[in-house]
């Protein structure tokens, strides 16, 4: 896949490319002023997430943007930096050093995680998503749409918003949009189309501009229910070109000696390549087509983003779950649908910030708390518990520890979790003993590569084999024995005819990565 898009499958990367930008909209805000940075930086990082990253990837869904996993690096960041202009060169020099992260091929690390982890990470932010969208759907919009964190900027947490806007912010005019829109979209999803013109009307679409309409009437009919100016989209609006020139901005290259700059270059580098490379793992998952992304590309592309980003004062820019699970829920096949969002959210800033203003926030919740729900089924639960525990509760720690932290520190919890099951896995029996009931004829059985952990498992077994015996050592199942059971082995065959045991071994031993040494060949019969 080059950098220019096939066109061929428009009819499906269309629709979806305009869902994307709806969804995209208010997080490209909400992270900007979560981060406490221009609301215009978000806009930047969202527009060269879809366009240049979406040009440079190889991946055929993902979708790129400023990331809520950032917004605490972020706003520390900006603190305590000397002024935006120097964060943004911080931006530029973290996407060069991750260019330099796909040439040493660090993007082999995310094959690496279990997918327990991967899919309750997705749980998680669809969880979050409905959480942190539900007090936007009543009317209470005091924390910003892009914010993921539990605990929040305003010393509140994730379930006191939710309980505060439920029972002492409720505003009916945005109650009666969210709950109409919900129902609309759940109802299209089941009942739109199969052909026709209305085949590529995206549900989302019609929800916003039913709630623009609606809005708009309830000024005419019920001035009680209509939404004032804090519960609506604030893009800002440029006075002329010339106004809209000087939202972009230089980094400050001035500070290139300032070592604050080079910490949070570093900082951003590292959390930013991560959460691409486990968001890029994660859609790959999503995928229909089941199709897999060169991850050390995906740095490389991601590191440009950040490059040109950062150049034109935007906020960093990781690969995003919401906006990819919202593009393969509805039906991109490539990545014309990243870059056709990124086009809408450019042409829309630029051309009708006017009318983007007039969208109820209420209407956008309702369109991320349908992604929201897609990401958390409850059968994806039933089907991890089918699973078994060695799933289900990687699983379920993942989704608690980014429920109740952010999204970095409960994927390393996560990780954590599903590696102490790994290694438990691998201390189970990997050799058997059977001998028959006169302990003339015994066999050891290899299950599965032997490495230096299974040494005392190995000697135990051969400890069991009685005098005069004749035992089969069966390496058929195995592919690799390492040289501490290669000794051990060795050191039995040579002293089995002291105790007049006859040893045979099953398996290809000369092919093996240790292959059995020094000892007697007429000690060793194959079969």
């Amino acid at each position: 896949m080059g950098l220019l898009p096939s066109f061929a499958t428009w009819k499906q990367d269309l629709p979806a490319s305009i869902v994307v930008a709806l969804v995209a909209l208010p997080l490209c805000l909400g992270v900007a002023l979560a981060s406490g940075a221009p609301l215009f930086s978000g806009l930047i990082a969202g527009i060269v997430g879809g366009i240049v990253i979406g040009l440079l990837s190889k991946s055929p869904l993902s979708v790129s943007g400023p990331a809520a996993g950032l917004t605490v690096i972020v706003f520390d960041a900006i603190q305590s930096l000397p002024s935006f202009q120097a964060f943004t060169l911080a931006v530029v020099l973290a996407g060069a050093m991750q260019m330099l992260f796909s040439l040493s091929r660090s993007g082999v690390l995310a094959e690496f995680v279990p997918s327990s982890v991967i899919t309750g990470m997705l749980a998680a932010i669809g969880l979050i998503l409905i959480l942190k969208q539900v007090p936007h759907a009543v009317g209470y919009d005091g924390d910003p749409s892009g914010e993921f964190a539990f605990a929040q900027t305003d010393g509140m947490n994730t379930l006191s918003t939710l309980w505060f806007s439920l029972t002492d912010k409720l505003t009916m005019g945005a109650v009666v949009i969210s709950v109409i829109s919900i129902a609309f979209l759940f109802w299209w999803d089941a009942n739109k189309p199969k052909d026709g013109p209305l085949k590529l009307l995206p549900g989302p679409l019609v929800v916003v501009a039913g709630a623009v309409g609606l809005n708009a009437l309830f000024g005419v009919v019920a001035p009680g229910l209509q939404l004032e100016r804090e519960h609506l989209v604030e893009v800002p609006i440029a006075d002329g070109f010339s106004g809209f020139v000087g939202l972009f901005s230089l980094p400050d290259f001035g500070q290139i000696g300032n070592a604050t700059v080079w910490t949070v270059a570093i900082t951003l580098a590292i959390v930013a390549s991560l959460e691409s490379l486990l968001s890029v793992t994660a859609v790959d998952e999503l995928d229909p087509q089941r199709r897999t992304t060169d991850k050390n590309h995906e740095l490389f592309a991601q590191g440009g983003g950040n490059l040109v980003s950062g150049l034109i004062g935007g906020l960093p820019v990781t690969s995003v779950i919401v906006r990819s699970s919202a593009n393969v829920d509805s039906g991109a096949s490539s990545k014309l649908s990243t870059i056709m969002h990124g086009s809408w959210l450019l042409l829309s800033v630029v051309l009708i910030p006017a009318i983007l203003n007039l969208i109820p926030l209420a209407a956008l919740a309702a369109v991320l708390i349908q992604t929201g729900y897609k990401l958390t089924k409850p059968a994806l639960f039933l089907k991890r518990w089918k699973q078994g525990y060695t799933q289900f509760v990687p699983f379920v720690v993942t989704i608690a520890a980014i429920m109740f932290t952010d999204l970095l520190i409960g994927i390393i919890i996560g990780l954590a979790v599903g590696f102490v099951f790994v290694v438990a896995r691998n201390f189970r029996p990997a050799v058997s003993f059977v001998c028959d009931t006169d302990g003339k004829s015994c066999m050891i059985r290899a299950r599965r590569n032997l490495y230096f952990i299974h040494k005392y498992e190995l000697q135990k077994a051969l400890g069991r084999v009685p005098a005069g015996a004749d035992l089969l050592i069966d390496l058929s199942a195995t592919s690799y024995v390492d040289l501490d059971n290669i000794d051990i082995i060795n050191a039995f065959v040579r002293g089995a005819p002291f105790r007049d045991i006859k040893v045979s071994v099953r398996g290809d031993i000369a092919e093996k990565s240790a292959p059995l040494v020094n000892a007697p060949r007429r000690e060793l019969v194959h079969i």
